[in-house]
């Protein structure tokens, strides 16, 4: 196989092509997304991304793929680490505004990101940490039972993602105080009222 042959087989999603992406994504959604506005934004021709084996597709995957891998990576020390479920919930949801901060432009673009396939015939997971926290929490008594832990984690998650994106994003909060007070008040509502300095 050549040179050639292999950068279409595994093709390459630069920074302009990744911004021109997210572009399109805040522009029309991942329903508008196409290969064409992609290389309008990007200053490129479409042939040209097709010729280096680009497509929708592998745009979609390289941003979502991302995001996957790197919430993996940031959830798998806080599920293999000791502490309380509180413990572990407290630290999932900072490290959720931390992955958030780092996926700021596309977070911004589009509340789907999170909806998408993380590899072909994947489907999305990332409830499961939260879940698992809750759980605990439950098990060893620092958390009270939900009466649904998927649903519970669904809202945790939820109630932590978009505020703290919009409060980064579109109030310019510094990191730090966003993250505080989004997860201080998202604990108040499993545990009891938070308390907001």
């Amino acid at each position: 196989m050549n040179a050639s042959q292999q950068k279409q087989r595994n093709p390459t999603v630069d920074g302009v092509l990744r911004q021109a992406t997210i572009d399109v994504l805040q522009e029309r959604g991942f329903s508008g997304l196409t290969l064409e506005r992609v290389a309008e934004i990007a200053g490129r021709a479409r042939s040209t991304l097709w010729r280096q084996g680009l497509t929708r597709g592998v745009l979609i995957g390289a941003l979502v793929g991302e995001l996957a891998e790197d919430f993996r990576q940031t959830m798998y020390p806080i599920l293999t680490s000791a502490g309380s479920g509180l413990d572990r919930l407290t630290l999932g949801l900072e490290a959720l505004c931390d992955l958030l901060d780092r996926h700021l432009p596309l977070m911004l673009a589009t509340d789907e990101a999170f909806h998408q396939d993380t590899a072909p015939g994947v489907p999305p997971d990332y409830f499961h940490p939260f879940i698992q926290f809750l759980r605990e929490g439950a098990y060893d008594g620092s958390l009270p039972e939900a009466d649904d832990v998927v649903r519970a984690a669904d809202i945790a998650f939820n109630m932590t993602a978009w505020p703290y994106v919009h409060l980064r994003g579109r109030h310019e909060w510094p990191a730090e105080e966003a993250k505080r007070s989004v997860v201080a008040v998202v604990l108040g509502g499993i545990t009891g009222p938070a308390k907001l300095d």
